[in-house]
């Protein structure tokens, strides 16, 4: 009996459709034979011994429709018989070529003997997997669940009928090949709409799986946080994926996988030996490709990769298995002290990543099953009806858009690289709706008009692919993706001309059947217009009718705000303010006056309220000034409200305006929002004065008492997590944005000209820093890292733009270590001269000692300037190192100075880095993008609170 809680593992197998019916040697085709040898039935092996052994596991596999009919095809399994027994036949060769060398012949052996057992199975089977398949889900261990037809992103489809379609069709798949209807489904990349539960309900789908923050931030929040289902308004139940789970699997940086004993993916005998011996085992047109023998393990950075030991990678798996069932009993035993009914961790992983990526991971689930199933008293195995069958009393909310992948909200198939497509998409949904409705009373008697309606919306689906979008996103084989994209929307386009002209080729339309026969009975009825449901694609939620959402109402509490600018938190909130209402939120902010007499004015849509404090600063000390700035905002909040500003939230920025965000959150009952810019524990590392002591006390309070809590960085999210102990479900990580301006015009070289020669810079390069003179920033580590700098490129000249207490000091410390010549401290400096200085500078200098996001480099890194980073903080997570920048260890000069003179030597090396700067900026930070985020958070927290002051 259960005394703890349990563990749900969840396997997602999904492939494209890339069956090629007239040539056997497409190397996209190859991809399945591979997740076939490489995770598919290794995985059933696993299961088939388990069952054997008596072992009472528990797990769910998604198998996607397209996937699901390519393991049904013939042709499919006599081509993959084919390449199976030419990998047995190279393994055979290995083991005589390898007979020289003992550690390499060990490895041969065990790939003969792993494919020998592989094959011996699938002559069982007579290669029919879709058997195996329904004798490991009648045995009741294995749960198999179905996914949308062709693993369409369902937020971005853009009607309700082709969304229906895709989820009828996919079930229908499942159903007709597994023999049993599915009772969940695996929503592709995780993506949910709201409204998307209503068709899910329809179908009979019982449960779906969503990424972590999708639950996170459900209205009202959910009581039992991640660690139970939650049900839908239309009673469909959402589990959301454990994040730790996750990243102890997934993580590139310290998941299993990367261990070094385990095998090495891309060191393989494909790329490695003579041609002539190679050529009848990779592509017959010259192409090297993967063969799935690989000798190497992943040994360490930048050391010869050693020769893979089974026997050591073996034992290591089952140490990480023990491991990793240990950590889901330790979250288990702490949730179950609160949680009521026992805590359920859910564990989602792609199929793939087991075996294919991660050689050893099959193993890993060998052990952690049986050590799940037997071993543990703390934790059991489930599946999500099972879960759903023992507790069907599970709270209830309603989820946001989300998705996973990168950012979590569908950014991945929705960019500049990929988002041309959707308007032909949703041009041929209208199309094929319009058209099905338009003949529906003929086409039941009339075949060829049938066949021809049902491969028009074959051709469809297999454009709406998720995976084409994934792969121009990816930039891996993008040709293909585009290609497959074209030809299948050309296709639609031809049989709807034909259709609507009468005149349908049926020699065409057998030679595409042909190519592509799955889903054989597809039923047009699902493109029926069934109501005037729409899914808005622009605004990611389902709206019946012409109806809209009503726009927020945000009171926001902020210290400084543009013309008023210490630091980046008045940038952040002006941008992110506009930006909201462009959304169509009224916002109104509330802040210091920059010195002039109080009034309130219109900037961008926003309205700015500029207060005087009841003492001025210069009568009162600093915490004395803050409080009289906060009943300054207190009394100006409850004027805006008699003059009918009815706010829906509060929204605070940073400590300083925590005492009215306080007030009017228990005066008016209003959710309020915070975000956490920084905080004086990191600011000072450490808590040493009573005045930094007061002010960690007004962010823990401020901290704790707000309803979410927003920060630029997952690196501020452990800290506020840390310092305060705020759950992890209750922070949202949100970066800040910066805009790409284009590249530099004449006007701003002749600038530039002047700019040198006004400072005397020379023809060398110019290292440039700009921020708070401030221990923090560490600009000594500069100045100590200059004369060996200086060394190696005597021209150098070092910018330093800022004012601070610290000025002075690094003034003396620059001509006491004889820098000042080659040494400008600017002071403060505009925007304009910023902005030049980054574009003439060779490198953007940031080596902070605490930087919770560094909204700096990204502003450099957006004017098309190299940046080296501190290692530390929020810049870790914008600077990957020898992608779009360059990091060095914090507090370390002397590995500074490596980067600083690497950078210089290779002009090269800077361009790419800039040109993948520039590529993540528009990917990642931009402000449209973050206010809608910001936007989703808000509503979040809408329903929960009283509609009326």
């Amino acid at each position: 009996m259960v005394s703890n809680g349990y563990l749900s593992l969840v396997l997602h197998a999904h492939m494209p459709y890339v069956r090629d019916g007239e040539r056997d040697d497409r190397l996209e085709e190859r991809w399945v034979y591979e997740a076939m040898l490489e995770s598919y039935i290794p995985l059933l092996l696993v299961f088939e011994k388990l069952l054997a052994d008596g072992i009472p596991f528990r797990i769910t596999l998604a198998v996607s429709p397209p996937l699901l009919s390519m393991l049904d095809d013939p042709l499919i399994r006599e081509r993959f018989r084919r390449h199976l027994a030419k990998t047995v036949e190279l393994a055979g060769k290995e083991c005589k070529r390898t007979s020289g060398s003992p550690e390499e012949h060990r490895v041969a052996k065990m790939y003969l003997q792993r494919f020998r057992e592989i094959a011996q199975y699938c002559r069982k089977w007579d290669y029919a997997l879709v058997s195996a398949l329904k004798r490991l889900q009648e045995s009741g261990c294995v749960e198999l669940i179905t996914c949308a037809a062709t693993h369409a992103f369902l937020p971005f489809v853009e009607t309700e009928e082709a969304i229906r379609a895709q989820l009828m069709v996919g079930i229908d798949t499942h159903e007709r090949i597994l023999g049993r209807r599915p009772a969940g489904i695996w929503l592709p990349e995780c993506g949910y709409t709201p409204g998307l539960d209503r068709l899910l309900k329809e179908a009979g789908i019982r449960y779906f799986f969503t990424d972590s923050h999708t639950v996170r931030h459900a209205t009202p929040h959910p009581r039992r946080g991640l660690f139970a289902p939650l049900l839908t308004p239309y009673d469909v139940a959402a589990f959301p994926r454990d994040e730790e789970a996750s990243r102890q699997v997934w993580s590139s940086v310290t998941g299993y996988p990367g261990d070094y004993d385990y095998r090495e993916y891309y060191r393989d005998i494909g790329f490695d030996l003579d041609w002539a011996y190679i050529a009848p085992y990779v592509h017959p047109e010259g192409f090297r490709v993967h063969t799935g023998l690989k000798y190497h393990r992943i040994t360490g950075r930048d050391e010869p990769k050693a020769i893979y030991d089974p026997d050591r990678a073996r034992e290591k798996a089952d140490v990480h298995a023990g491991h990793f069932l240990a950590s889901r009993e330790a979250q288990v035993v702490q949730a179950a002290e609160w949680l009521d009914p026992p805590p359920l961790i859910t564990a989602t992983y792609d199929a793939e990543l087991f075996g294919h990526w991660w050689y050893e991971g099959p193993q890993f689930l060998d052990f952690l099953l049986r050590k799940a199933a037997c071993d543990s008293h703390v934790i059991s195995l489930t599946t999500p009806s099972a879960y759903l069958d023992a507790y069907p009393q599970i709270d209830r909310g309603r989820l946001p858009m989300s998705s996973w992948g990168r950012n979590g909200y569908g950014e991945v198939w929705l960019n500049e690289r990929n988002s041309w497509i959707y308007r032909h998409l949703h041009q041929a949904e209208r199309d094929l709706i319009e058209l099905v409705e338009k003949t529906h009373d003929d086409h039941e008697a009339r075949p060829l008009l049938r066949r021809g309606l049902q491969q028009a919306a074959r051709e469809l689906m297999l454009a709406q692919s998720s995976d084409w979008a994934f792969i121009m996103d990816g930039q891996t084989v993008v040709d293909y993706a585009v290609r497959r994209t074209h030809d299948h929307l050309t296709c639609f386009r031809e049989l709807v001309e034909q259709i609507e002209a009468g005149t349908i080729d049926p020699e065409r339309l057998a030679a595409r059947e042909q190519a592509y026969p799955l889903f054989p009975d597809l039923d047009l009825r699902y493109y029926l217009p069934i109501s005037s449901h729409r899914v808005n694609v622009s605004r990611q939620y389902v709206a019946a009718g012409s109806e809209r959402q009503e726009g927020l109402r945000v009171l926001m509490l902020s210290w400084e705000f543009p013309p008023r600018v210490v630091g980046g938190l008045g940038r952040a909130v002006y941008d992110l303010a506009c930006h909201l209402a462009r959304q169509h939120a009224e916002v109104h902010v509330l802040t210091a006056s920059p010195g002039t007499a109080a009034h309130s004015e219109l900037v961008n849509g926003v309205c700015v309220h500029w207060l005087n404090t009841y003492v001025p600063g210069e009568q009162s000390d600093f915490l004395d000034w803050v409080f009289q700035l906060n009943l300054a905002m207190t009394d100006a909040a409850e004027r805006l409200v008699r003059q009918g500003f009815r706010p829906d939230l509060i929204h605070a920025h940073d400590w300083m305006v925590g005492w009215a965000a306080l007030e009017l959150k228990q005066r008016w009952e209003r959710p309020l929002v915070t975000t956490i810019h920084a905080l004086e524990h990191g600011r000072h590392q450490g808590i040493h004065t009573p005045l930094q002591q007061r002010i960690h006390e007004r962010e823990q309070l401020l901290s704790t008492a707000s309803d979410r809590l927003i920060v630029c960085s997952r690196y501020m999210a452990g800290e506020v997590n840390r310092l305060f102990s705020v759950p992890h479900e209750c922070i949202a990580v949100i970066p800040n944005g910066v805009a790409c301006p284009p590249a530099a015009t004449a006007d701003e070289a002749e600038c530039m000209r002047v700019v040198r020669e006004e400072l005397g810079l020379g023809t060398g390069p110019v290292i440039f820093f700009v921020g708070r003179m401030v221990r923090e920033k560490g600009v000594h580590l500069l100045l100590e890292a200059a004369p060996r700098v200086l060394h190696e490129h005597p021209e150098a000249v070092f910018v330093l733009a800022g004012k601070g207490p610290m000025l002075e000091e690094w003034r003396q410390m620059a001509e006491q270590r004889g820098l000042a010549s080659r040494v400008r401290f600017l002071g403060f400096v505009d925007d304009d001269r910023r902005n030049l200085l980054f574009r003439m500078a060779a490198a953007a200098v940031f080596p902070s000692l605490y930087e919770p996001f560094g909204i700096v480099a990204l502003e450099a890194m957006a004017l098309g300037t190299p940046v080296i980073v501190a290692d530390t903080g929020g810049l870790r997570e914008i600077v990957r190192h020898g992608e779009n920048g360059l990091t060095f260890y914090t507090g370390n000069a002397n590995s500074l100075a490596d980067q600083l003179c690497w950078l210089l030597h290779c002009p090269d090396e800077r361009e790419r880095l800039v040109r993948t700067a520039r590529e993540d900026i528009l990917c990642q930070y931009d402000w449209n993008r973050l206010a809608l985020q910001t936007m989703d958070l808000y509503r979040s927290l809408g329903s929960a609170w009283a509609t009326s002051i």
